[in-house]
């Protein structure tokens, strides 16, 4: 897109980037200032290793994925901080954790936290999101000039799943950023691979025969079961209609940069790529483990950000979005944020801070309390279940496909998978893994003396977090578990 002179945008975009641009004064007097353009593609359900690039083992299952990552930067170590939709997403988009933005769960958050839209509205920026569009409540905090639904097949993203619609949708908002002479920020999110997979019985139950078109199958004997899941038939089934879920999302991926690439702008346009939790299966989402918080995050910005860069080094969360967004663009920090920007690593500078992460479970949609905390530094993961009580049995999206019943189904026949269903429902108060030897969490070393030392030093990290952040278990966990 051709520069511009400043005096083409609105004022308030030319005064916010005088007033807060952090600069030198070079920079400063310089009167030929283009606005940086923000594409947020997200995915839902898609665990971190279902992309070719992060190791998945189906053929090509996403190679519109794969050629984003290699125009940019991917992260090895990027995580969400809570690994359920709405409060994953209200997270992302407030740079807070969900005990400090007010929502919890599927809630609204409090009024007085800013947003980064607001913050965007303020600079002039257009803002548009494009499906999931209830998972961020109160609607109006969230400022949005385009705001197309989930909808049906003809008006909106063909049940958020049709590629030809969000590639529609991408061109009329980038036409009126155009038309409107406004930098924009467009938050475009696929519904896949959440449940129900394409093609399965699920589906057809739900939405009838009037689908978005399915151009792949993928088959059961192309996947590889998960290996905290046990490798029985029908979870193998499941597992094969999930990535031909996969594939549908990827298609999706290239649908918006293609809208992208055609509407001229690509080259003044930041694209990130996440997912706001693993998949919908047991032992990922709702949950706390690796599969459940690790998200593959892919940073295109040309000129800016390296092509064929992997960044295994630092510890990235959705925190980190919203101040990461607002320093790139030259926007005022907002106050009382959890997360802090990445710019410096996205420019290939080192930040020595970044070798931790925390995230946090707390109820499902029902509305059941299954309270977990979880902190992981380099290799080591820790994780404390508040409600295991060897009664309590967790519920939740995971129970309700092929996987889990085929679990139960199995379990009385086979030891192993019986074993495996009843750490699924009760888990155990304190759970401890070397992620770098054992990243599906199968070996809990709680109880091992040789990880004392490691296990004290990781619950003293979580304490110390839980108390600056007032979080709400912060005297239950130092009083039970300390």
């Amino acid at each position: 897109m051709p520069k511009k002179s400043t005096i083409n945008f609105p004022l308030v975009v030319l005064l916010s980037w005088v007033i807060f641009s952090c600069g030198d004064p070079v920079e400063k007097k310089q009167t030929d200032y283009n606005p940086t353009n923000v594409l947020l593609i997200t995915a839902d359900d898609l665990n971190y290793n279902s992309v070719g690039v992060y190791g998945c083992t189906v053929p090509d299952i996403t190679p519109n994925l794969d050629k984003l990552a290699g125009e940019g930067m991917r992260f090895t170590n990027a995580f969400v901080n809570i690994a359920v939709c709405q409060p994953s997403r209200q997270s992302i988009m407030t740079g807070r954790y969900p005990h400090t933005n007010g929502a919890l769960a599927f809630n609204p958050i409090d009024r007085a936290v800013p947003t980064l839209q607001e913050q965007l509205t303020k600079a002039g920026y257009l803002n548009g999101i494009l499906g999931k569009e209830i998972h961020l409540k109160p609607t109006d905090k969230f400022n949005w000039d385009y705001y197309i639904r989930e909808g049906d097949l003809s008006s909106g993203l063909g049940i958020g799943r049709d590629p030809d619609l969000y590639y529609q949708h991408a061109m009329e908002f980038f036409s009126k950023s155009k038309k409107e002479d406004k930098p924009f920020f467009l938050m475009a999110n696929s519904h896949d691979p959440h449940r129900p997979f394409a093609g399965s019985e699920q589906e057809e139950r739900l939405w009838g025969d009037d689908l978005p078109v399915v151009t792949r199958t993928i088959h059961p004997e192309e996947v590889r079961v998960p290996e905290f899941l046990p490798d029985l038939p029908e979870i193998r089934r499941e597992i094969a209609e999930y990535y031909t879920s996969v594939y549908r999302l990827d298609q999706t991926v290239g649908a918006l940069m293609q809208a992208l690439d055609d509407s001229g702008m690509a080259e003044n346009t930041m694209v990130m790529f996440i997912s706001d939790n693993g998949m919908a299966l047991p032992f990922a989402k709702s949950n706390c483990y690796l599969n459940s918080n690790k998200t593959p995050w892919i940073v295109r910005w040309p000129g800016v950000v390296p092509e064929e860069k992997v960044d295994s080094t630092h510890f990235i969360s959705g925190i980190d979005f919203m101040p990461t967004v607002l320093h790139a663009l030259h926007l005022p920090v907002v106050p009382d944020m959890d997360g802090s920007s990445f710019l410096p690593v996205l420019k290939g500078k080192t930040q020595k801070s970044r070798t931790r992460v925390f995230t946090e479970f707390h109820r499902i949609f029902a509305g059941i309390d299954y309270s977990m905390r979880c902190v992981q530094e380099g290799d080591y993961g820790y994780i404390v279940n508040f409600w295991s009580d060897g009664e309590h049995k967790i519920r939740g999206d995971a129970a309700s496909g092929r996987t889990y019943s085929a679990m139960v189904e199995a379990a009385p026949r086979d030891e192993a998978v019986a074993d495996r269903l009843k750490m699924y429902e009760y888990r155990v108060p304190e759970e401890l893994y070397d992620f770098s030897k054992d990243p599906d969490g199968l070996n809990n070393l709680m109880d091992d003396p040789a990880y004392q030392e490691i296990a004290n030093g990781l619950k003293a990290q979580l304490l110390r977090e839980m108390k600056r952040t007032d979080d709400h278990l912060a005297g239950e966990f130092e009083e039970g578990f300390l």
